[in-house]
């Protein structure tokens, strides 16, 4: 069930008036919120749901075994079987025809006659919405049930409703169960600031993907289609365009999520923090996709050792993380590249320190270009287009002009909120309050979501 779709107004009017009744019954609201998020799931394909409870029910009894045992190296092999099992899950769904089709790509390199692909079962074909992102969840609850960061819940249905509150149970953001866990024992009792701020960030989250990111979505597709007759300077300005279609697609669930809890009386952490005025490559991953790069921080990066080893294996670990989160992204040689690319990035910034070297403004103009440079591997569909662009752009070759002025106005549109806060270094949709002005930008907002919205696509995040 999409936020923009129909069935899901229908679907959180009907929710929300339970929830009035029931939000003060600590059982209630579990219950209530894991019925809830099950069936906003199951709304995609019920088969799925199978696994999502599955997984979590394994994992659930899994951090209360680990909770009562007492040897370490016991507790130790137990939190690795969840990995492990985790892992292995994510893996057969989402990457089982990637390492097929290159099983048979190296077999007939080497004149093997192998056949794997045609007989993966039809139910590995089809990837699970949102498991990268509930994989994560879980995997967090056990790793810190094991490292005694956490108590494990006795309750099933408090487990559900942090493992799947449907907010951001398909795309995030990545919540930490000792974030969420203790909010979900709490009486939620959202004050008239926490309601405004969650109507606030809904209506940005709307407003991102309905009117900006749908809207710049037919420019990119179009660039993409016709890869080998776009002039160079055209596929900067589509390469801008994806930049920001990304991010207000993705920040704008994310919004949307954030607001919903607020409404809930919960706080979900903030996902995206002005990522395209970034100082360097550090500072833009630290705003972008925040739970998710935080996650790769905490448990993948600082366990390898992280910065607080020789030069070599700090750079080693950084590059391990980047290609782990690439391929996190997609089952695509594309993503692998992708992660590297910003691993380049981020080691010749680590030895050079050039953005400490520059004019601020600079550091940030040079760091969104070459993000939006490196975007061209995350959209492309194999490295051989990915490679047609680079060379067009690197060239600015001739070819058809597909830049428009609707096209510079929503790019342009998307950047105020960034150099508001480049300004006033301040968080600008947390500092909205109900004034006359706020008031009348709001209703245009509204408008614009109604009048002004793009063809109607899903979420880009969701196919991870």
């Amino acid at each position: 069930m999409s936020f923009t779709s129909f069935a899901f107004f229908i679907f959180i009017g009907v929710f929300f008036s339970i929830w009035y009744f029931l939000r003060n019954r600590r059982e209630g609201r579990w219950f209530l919120l894991t019925v809830a998020s099950f069936f906003f799931y199951g709304w995609w394909d019920w088969k799925f749901l199978g696994l999502l409870i599955a997984t979590g029910l394994f994992d659930f009894i899994l951090a209360l075994t680990i909770d009562r045992t007492k040897g370490d190296n016991k507790r130790l092999i137990l939190m690795c079987f969840s990995v492990i099992s985790n892992l292995t899950v994510l893996a057969l769904f989402k990457y089982t025809v990637f390492f097929s089709n290159n099983f048979e790509e190296l077999g007939q390199y080497f004149g093997w006659n192998v056949s794997l692909t045609s007989n993966i079962p039809s139910v590995f074909l089809v990837l699970p919405i949102g498991i990268s992102f509930y994989t994560f969840e879980s995997l967090s609850y056990t790793i810190d049930v094991y490292h005694r960061h956490i108590k494990p819940t006795k309750n099933v249905f408090q487990y559900f409703a942090f493992l799947s509150m449907f907010p951001r149970l398909v795309a995030g953001p990545i919540e930490r169960p000792a974030n969420l866990l203790p909010q979900l024992e709490r009486n939620p009792q959202p004050s008239n600031e926490m309601v405004w701020k969650g109507f606030n960030l809904i209506l940005a989250g709307y407003f991102k993907k309905l009117v900006i990111a749908d809207n710049l979505a037919p420019y990119v597709n179009e660039a993409f289609a016709r890869t080998h007759s776009v002039s160079g300077l055209s596929w900067w300005i589509a390469m801008f365009s994806f930049s920001i279609q990304i991010y207000c697609d993705f920040s704008g669930y994310s919004d949307i999520a954030r607001g919903l809890a607020n409404l809930l009386g919960f706080e979900f952490k903030l996902n995206f923090n002005s990522p395209y005025i970034s100082h360097g490559f550090s500072d833009f991953w630290r705003r972008w996709h925040i739970s998710l790069s935080s996650w790769f921080r905490d448990y993948l990066y600082i366990p390898l050792g992280g910065s607080k080893v020789s030069k070599i294996r700090s750079h080693l670990n950084t590059w391990i993380t980047m290609l782990v989160s690439g391929f996190w992204h997609g089952a695509s040689w594309t993503f692998v590249a992708w992660g590297a690319l910003h691993a380049m990035f981020l080691s010749f910034e680590h030895e050079v320190r050039w953005h400490q070297k520059i004019n601020k403004h600079l550091v940030v103009l040079i760091t969104f270009l070459m993000v939006t440079f490196a975007w061209v591997l995350f959209r492309a569909e194999s490295l051989q287009q990915a490679k047609n662009i680079y060379l067009a752009m690197l060239t600015l070759s001739g070819g058809d002009n597909l830049i428009s002025l609707k096209q510079i106005f929503l790019i342009l549109l998307a950047l105020v909120p960034h150099l508001y806060e480049f300004s006033k270094s301040k968080t600008a949709i947390e500092q909205y309050y109900p004034t006359r002005l706020v008031k009348i930008v709001m209703a245009t907002m509204i408008v614009f979501c109604i009048f002004g919205r793009g063809p109607g696509s899903t979420f880009i995040y969701f196919q991870f």
